[in-house]
């Protein structure tokens, strides 16, 4: 994600972190088609680096874990993608 200001000045808020094997990060759930569970974020970890947006991920459910490729995706955050965990004060 980036804020554009005057004069085409950027702030990166995310730095320069890119995807490595072992780190923790978000897999947002596609959730169910009829509404009965909605998209959601979940714990994963990286398993896999395939390139600066697509990884191997195991997502952590609270009823199991499932292993998935995904794709990098910080704006939207759609169903099926993976993002940085949002930071916390």
């Amino acid at each position: 994600m980036t804020f554009e200001f005057e004069k085409d000045t950027k702030i990166n808020l995310w730095g320069d972190r890119k995807p490595s094997i072992g780190r923790i990060v978000h897999y947002v759930s596609y959730g169910t088609p009829g509404g009965e569970f909605t998209s959601e974020c979940r714990a994963a970890v990286i398993t896999d680096v395939i390139d600066d947006i697509d990884v191997g991920l195991c997502v952590l459910n609270p009823i199991g874990i499932f292993f998935r490729n995904s794709g990098h995706d910080e704006e939207s955050k759609a169903g099926g993608s993976w993002h940085w965990p949002e930071r916390v004060d």
